[in-house]
């Protein structure tokens, strides 16, 4: 059984939790052999032990993709068995911050990058896997994704999802006014006063929540200044008193005042500023595109509604600024083990693992791949298949800021979100305070 010693000594620990195997009709919080066939073993034998965080029960078919993709990977590599185990999310990140500290474990499991990873590339827990990605792998994912799994120039994780941002819009709404989606900051500006004469609420935010004006904030920081900076200023590699910073708060106030955002957007949460862009009292709504699905297959929503939605990427600012550089992440990625008995077999199997997972997510689960895929080969809705263009095409990722802080300097970060959007600082105090909470650390 995977981990025998570490499972009982968790138990120990946190007694009640249980782990689901991915075994046919195994249910969630059951532990059992993996028992999954495979070819004859040829050659020396191994087994890999992978631990993934998505059961049955709440996440069906990532968790069908990943047993086919475990059966094929058996099937081709006869001498290789792959012992799996399964989570719920919470339940995983407990259990893998007990199995590093007693030295246990999986051979390979999921991670998240930038500030998640640190603890445990700073203790050895995690290898590197240059050499994987040295192997043609590289060129396989979408550009700026791998820099997110990377500490001191050596990449720790192999990423398969990502999401990217971008701003949806009624074309319905934006027909009856004669607008067009806007490509540049001014244009956008015009678009939100006409909206205003006529009485419709340009843009909704719920920035109660304060990560969803970070995005705001990062994409004008990434148009005005590079999809470098921020994580350069994050890293002290830069100042967050660069005028770059400066600017993009300017810019967001200036938003503010042109009244470019719903009534009461500061004090909105971001469920409800979505509900009343799907409710069409408003024409604009930024968000990540884990959101795809409510304006693409997701049945629950008016098929007229649906049809309206358009998307336009942030647009450049004064006349500046990379149209294919996106602020987003990547959700969770794979690592292997640094004391893996199977390590070699674990890498073959990560690297097998991501290659296969692109194509199926966004097909069977409506999940974008961190790696490239070409969407006309699929059969998706349309908006998908421009999504994945986009992304083929991408030529930087700014990764979500509160992300790449510690918990301390993000939260000083969201603070001074709120304090920005509501003008109650200046651009200035805005990039000096959150340049001295960087410093402090």
């Amino acid at each position: 059984m995977f981990k025998r010693k570490a499972v009982t000594s968790l138990a120990a620990l946190a007694a009640g939790t249980m782990l689901l195997t991915a075994c046919g009709g195994a249910d969630e919080g059951q532990v059992e052999e993996n028992e999954q066939g495979g070819a004859a073993p040829s050659g020396d034998a191994a087994t890999v032990e992978f631990m993934h965080l998505w059961p049955q029960g709440s996440s069906a078919e990532h968790h069908r993709i990943v047993n086919e993709i475990i059966a094929d990977f058996e099937a081709e590599n006869g001498n290789i068995t792959i012992d799996l185990q399964v989570l719920s999310n919470e339940q995983y990140k407990d259990q893998i911050t007990v199995l590093s500290a007693a030295n246990e474990l999986p051979d390979v499991g999921m991670t998240w990058a930038a500030g998640y990873l640190d603890p445990f590339v700073s203790g050895n827990k995690f290898a590197p896997l240059d050499d994987v990605l040295d192997n043609g792998l590289r060129e396989e994912f979408v550009a700026g994704t791998l820099e997110a799994y990377e500490k001191d120039g050596q990449s720790y994780g192999l990423p398969l999802e990502l999401n990217t941002v971008y701003v949806y819009y009624n074309q319905a709404i934006f027909a009856e006014h004669g607008l067009e989606a806007p490509e540049t900051y001014e244009e956008l500006l015009e678009v939100a006063s006409v909206l205003n004469e006529n009485n419709v609420q340009p843009i909704a935010l719920g920035n109660r929540d304060s990560w969803t004006g970070s995005m705001w904030y990062m994409y004008f920081a990434d148009r005005i200044g590079g999809s470098d900076l921020l994580t350069n200023a994050i890293e002290r590699e830069a100042s967050f008193e660069d005028p770059a910073f400066v600017e993009a708060a300017a810019k967001v106030q200036e938003l503010v005042d042109a009244n470019a955002f719903v009534n009461g957007f500061n004090g909105l949460a971001d469920e409800e500023a979505k509900s009343m862009f799907m409710n069409e009292q408003a024409a604009m709504y930024m968000i990540a595109t884990w959101d795809l699905p409510n304006y693409t297959t997701n049945e629950d929503v008016p098929q007229e509604f649906r049809d309206n939605v358009g998307y336009f990427k942030f647009p450049t600012v004064d006349g500046e600024g990379d149209h294919n550089s996106f602020v987003g992440g990547p959700g969770v990625g794979l690592f292997v083990a640094e004391d893996s008995d199977v390590k070699e077999e674990a890498k073959q199997f990560a690297a097998y693992f991501v290659e296969q997972w692109g194509s199926r997510a966004v097909a069977e689960a409506g999940v974008l791949p961190a790696t490239i895929v070409d969407g006309d080969s699929l059969d998706l809705p349309d908006m998908y298949v421009e999504v994945l263009e986009d992304l083929n095409q991408a030529t930087g990722l700014t990764l979500y800021a509160d992300v790449q802080m510690t918990a301390s300097a993000a939260q000083t970060h969201l603070d001074l979100i709120q304090a920005l959007f509501g003008g109650q600082i200046t651009p200035e105090e805005f990039a000096a305070q959150q340049e001295a909470a960087l410093a402090a650390e």
